[in-house]
């Protein structure tokens, strides 16, 4: 036997296999239900931390029910901003699942990016209003982008509020969204501005160990869901203990994560998202509901893309074919 060649994917590569965001989230929902069966295998990441509020993880996952098998590679620096690079950066490896063997190895930004936001929606699906009709953006980078374009595939979207500490930033955000998806996108100086009165809000700044809480107790409206993209980082310990239903992707990494210095101020979680997705708890269950969503971000999102990433490129003939 012989190992053959390994599929290198750059980043424009991947972009270039033209998966859309509703067959992600199509992906991420069934992945969900597998993890809700008890039918995957993800140890919690672990990761190493070179800076101050920087991480680079390693993040294995095994989805029996799509063959796929493999790791995330990725670092995540607030301050490369600064020096004009990106936040996230990274790889993937995708392995051959019977023998192990890696068959691809992939830019992992644009998947990290992708699927964050496919998972925001698929939370939503089960915890927000079917109606919703405006967000609110807090923090309108890589991650604003996303999570937006992720909820206007499930929601009737009218309206977007957007928040930035950078006013540039939240220009340029808000003329590409109104071109994009034919929304209307106002741009506000106000953090509370982008919360209050919206039907969903998504907070997706940096993730950091000492939250700055700048979205306090009542801003949040009855009835409204919020993803915290950026684990608990905008968030005061009051307002998320407002919430009805306070729920996350994984449960054993948000305890994790809680071992680890984060997450010391919230309320007690009432489901995982798997659980919400097979049914094993229930998700929203009135108008009036407050609910919250903090995904961690999890290797079974990205091994539940790769394969289809993996798969399109073969069949578009894009890549490198590198020997093992």
């Amino acid at each position: 036997m012989t190992l053959g060649n390994i599929l290198y994917l750059s980043f424009a590569d991947v972009v270039s296999v033209d998966l859309g965001m509703p067959e992600i989230i199509q992906a991420l929902e069934a992945m969900f239900h597998e993890k809700g069966e008890g039918r995957v295998e993800m140890p919690p990441k672990p990761g190493i931390h070179t800076m101050p509020d920087a991480f680079i993880h390693a993040m294995p996952a095994f989805i029996p029910a799509l063959k796929s098998a493999g790791m995330k590679w990725v670092g995540g620096y607030p301050e490369n901003q600064q020096r004009g690079l990106p936040y996230i950066t990274g790889l993937l490896i995708l392995n051959d699942a019977e023998t192990g063997i890696p068959i691809s190895v992939m830019d992992c930004v644009w998947i990290t990016a992708m699927r964050t936001g496919a998972a925001t929606a698929v939370s939503a699906k089960y915890l927000a209003r079917p109606e919703s009709e405006t967000v609110g953006i807090l923090a309108c980078g890589v991650q604003g982008r996303s999570n937006l374009e992720a909820l206007n595939v499930l929601f009737p979207l009218k309206k977007g509020l957007a928040y930035d500490i950078d006013r540039e930033v939240t220009s340029r955000f808000a003329e590409e969204m109104r071109q994009r998806f034919d929304l209307e996108v106002v741009e506000v100086a106000d953090p509370k501005q982008a919360v209050t009165g919206c039907d969903m809000v998504v907070t997706s700044g940096p993730i950091l160990k000492v939250p700055h809480a700048t979205i306090e107790l009542g801003w949040l409206e009855a009835g409204a869901f919020a993803s915290l993209v950026d684990f608990n980082s905008y968030w005061s310990g009051e307002a998320m203990r407002e919430a009805d239903k306070f729920c996350t992707d994984d449960l054993r990494q948000l305890e994790h994560y809680k071992a680890e210095g984060y997450f010391q101020d919230i309320p007690p979680v009432h489901a995982d998202l798997g659980e919400l997705v097979s049914g094993k708890k229930p998700g929203r269950e009135s108008d009036e509901e407050r609910t919250m969503a903090v995904n961690l971000g999890l290797a079974l999102d990205d091994m539940a893309v790769a394969p289809l990433i993996y798969r399109r490129a073969i069949e578009k003939s894009i890549g490198t074919w590198l020997p093992l």
